[in-house]
């Protein structure tokens, strides 16, 4: 499995703009291949903004690179750029591999 995050510190005031944006958008992850599931996360709130991640769940690092030279990566990103007002700065991108798994009632 590969985690795949965007960390984005979101400018002050600005925190139900920037959720509506992801609530409203058609992310067209449904139709990838490898895609497991995706969170919207909020962090913690500082004095200039408060930060988020999106956190996306793949089978493994290929499906994920796969998604981001898909057709379905450049229409759910076509209107990114729109939201920059939004945030300080540029996301942080973060990948990671999984190595241990631990489920609920798993022996």
């Amino acid at each position: 499995m590969y985690i795949a995050m965007n960390r984005f510190r979101v400018a002050k005031g600005s925190e139900a703009a920037f959720e509506q944006v992801w609530l409203s958008r058609d992310t067209h992850l449904d139709k990838v291949p490898g895609f497991v599931e995706f969170h919207l996360l909020r962090g913690p709130e500082l004095e200039d903004h408060t930060l988020y991640a999106s956190h996306t769940v793949w089978a493994n690092h290929a499906a994920f690179e796969a998604w981001t030279k898909s057709e379905a990566f450049r229409a759910a990103h076509h209107k990114a750029g729109d939201n920059k007002p939004l945030y300080l700065g540029h996301p942080q991108f973060e990948g990671f591999e999984v190595v241990q798994t631990v489920e609920r009632g798993a022996k």
